[in-house]
Parts: C-alpha cells; structure tokens; sequence
C-alpha cells in the first residue's frame, strides 16, 4: 500500500525538493502540493491524502492556524516542516500541542547531514505519522502560555550517592507524553533525566517550555550539573546525556561520540548508565516514540536491579519504542500514560495526590 502525502510550504524550492524526497521511496507517494492553507483545503477534499507535511510559516494563513482548523474539522497524521530557530521552535512546539504527529527541520547548507540522510528520516517520520493515533485538537486559546510557571522554585538538594534517580526515554509523540508524564510529578522529585529525539535548536525551547509548566524545575542540561531532588534534566539536541559519580553523589555529563540507533542523544547512552551506576536505585520509563532506541538500555537497566516501565499501546502515538523494549523483557510494567506518574511515584514512595 502507498501512502499518499500532501505537502504544502509557500515556498516553489522547497516543494519541488520535498517531493522529489518524497517519491525517491516506493512505498510513499506525493499525491500534490500547495502553496498555501487555502490551496491545501481544497486539495485535500479531492486528493484525500494519508499524510500532510505543513510549513509552520506561510502567508495568508500561518500554519498554526490551518493545523488547529484542520484537527478540529478532519484530523489527520501531520509533519511540520520547521526551521531551525527559537520562534520557530516555539511554534513547533505549539503545533505538537495541537495534534501534529512529528516535525523535522527545513534542510540546511550549513548541515553536517546529508541528503540522504535527510530523505530517509523525513521518509521515516511519514512513514510513522502514516500509522500514529491522531490526537484531538487543543485550541490555541486553552494551550498554557509559555512564560507562566504555575509553581514557585523551591531550594534544590543534591542528591547522596544511592538516592533513586528517573530516566526516561521518548520520541515521537515524547512531547506531549513527557509533559503529561512530569504534570503528575511533585516538585520536590527525585532528579529525572530526559532524552527525547530533538534537533539541537529545539532542546532548549521544549525545557524552557516544560519549566513553564511542570511543577519540577526543568533545564536543557549543559553537562556537569550536580543531580539535584526537583531538577528534570534534558539532553540536548547535539549530544549523549549520561550521569557519572562526584563526589558524595552524582553530575550531568554530555558525550559528542557516534550516534547510536541512528540518535544523539539515544536513550540508550541515558539508560546504560543508570544501570552501570545505580542498578536497584534507578527508575527507567520508555514512553512512545518510533524504532529501538531505549530497549537494550532499559533491559540492561532491568538486568541490573532497576524497576522498568513502558507506555502502553492505547496512549501511545507511535508504539514502537514500547514495543521493542517490551518484546526483549525490558518492560516490568505496561503502564497507560495518564498512570505513568502515580505508579513511579509509587515506587519511589511518593504520596500520590
């Protein structure tokens, strides 16, 4: 079966450029494109595409606009075509809320990644929106703004060698799922460290965005911090995040080497070393996302004396990480996203509200 895509960006380059990656795969085909949402809307009532690939900038009508139309009137799988800064990772992020599957950047001369490896991950990213459970539009007027932190800061404690630490791991989907994960998590936690799959423009914006939100002090780790109880930690889009022994506890430590499973950060660079470091004392949470990355990890994690959670399919957007980590007996526990936090909680001997 083909799937069939619609992509629309105001730009003539960009669409010839999409479509010609697009319909490189045999089994993906670009069925039309649009200059614009009024185009779009037409098209889409006589092309009846599987996929759309949205630019987040466009004239007449943003695509922010004709995403939260679109998902509250038809919804269907959506790709937004970003660019690569702070409004637009902003924008992005606010897309995601709305019900949009997965984003990619617009490519760059000044990348390091080639075409090829351009095509097969905006070609994976379809392929995965293809099969993803469309979530309900949010309207923009009810999205939390993103300068209110709904907690005041409280004084963080560094943590003692064999206090129990959080690692979690997301991807497609991990947006949404990471912030209704750390929505139920007290602000006087444990340290949590996140990978989520994110170009490095977007890390800083999605922390900063989580902040906001979260009751937990949230931050795009630098590398060196000292782990401290309410603290979540993000890596960064350009490098492994892994924690390594100070002295009386433990600090953030970020790794420039190859990427594994395709991903740096890989959440299984964050979950080997919890299990390397902290075996019983560490919690592992894989939570919905695409391919592998994460299943050895948590099993190892699991190996060495962690307790292990996974996302269970019917909140998933994409079950392929769960799945994978489930299928080697890395998963303890298949938990639904609204009670993943209780039952971490749980473990770590939190009072549940």
């Amino acid at each position: 079966m083909t799937i069939r895509v619609l992509v629309i960006d105001d730009s003539a380059v960009m669409r010839k450029l999409l479509i010609e990656l697009i319909n490189s795969a045999p089994d993906i085909e670009a069925v039309g494109s649009a200059p614009d949402a009024h185009s779009a809307r037409d098209l889409i009532k006589t092309l009846n595409p599987d996929v759309l690939t949205l630019d987040v900038q466009m004239p007449k009508m943003d695509g922010i606009e004709f995403l939260e139309r679109l998902m509250r009137l038809r919804p269907m799988p959506v790709v937004m075509v970003s660019s690569f800064t702070e409004a637009g990772s902003e924008t992005t992020l606010r897309a995601l809320e709305l019900g949009a599957v997965d984003f990619i950047g617009k490519p760059r001369m000044d990348s390091a990644q080639s075409t090829e490896d351009y095509a097969q991950e905006l070609l994976d990213k379809i392929r995965a929106a293809y099969g993803a459970r469309v979530r309900r539009s949010v309207p923009a007027r009810e999205l939390a703004p993103l300068s209110v932190n709904v907690v005041p800061p409280l004084i963080a404690r560094p943590v003692q060698a064999g206090s129990r630490i959080v690692f979690v791991g997301a991807s497609t989907g991990g947006t949404e799922a990471l912030k209704d994960f750390l929505l139920g998590i007290p602000a006087d936690c444990p340290p949590i460290l996140i990978v989520q799959h994110m170009p490095e423009s977007f890390t800083a914006s999605f922390a900063k965005r989580l902040d906001t939100l979260c009751p937990p002090r949230v931050i795009e780790s630098r590398g060196g911090e000292r782990l401290e109880s309410g603290t979540v930690y993000v890596a960064p889009g350009h490098s492994h995040l892994t924690i390594k022994r100070s002295t009386n506890g433990y600090v953030t430590e970020l790794l420039k080497t190859p990427p594994v499973n395709r991903h740096r950060p890989s959440v299984d660079v964050l979950f080997d070393s919890a299990a390397e470091l902290l075996g019983k004392n560490a919690v592992g949470v894989i939570l919905t996302g695409m391919g592998k990355d994460g299943a050895q990890g948590l099993l190892r994690m699991r190996q060495a004396g962690a307790r292990t959670f996974g996302q269970d399919e019917a909140s998933c957007v994409v079950y392929g990480m769960p799945r994978e980590a489930a299928l080697v007996g890395a998963v303890e526990e298949v938990i639904a996203l609204d009670a993943m936090s209780r039952r971490v909680l749980s473990v770590l001997g939190k009072a549940v509200a």
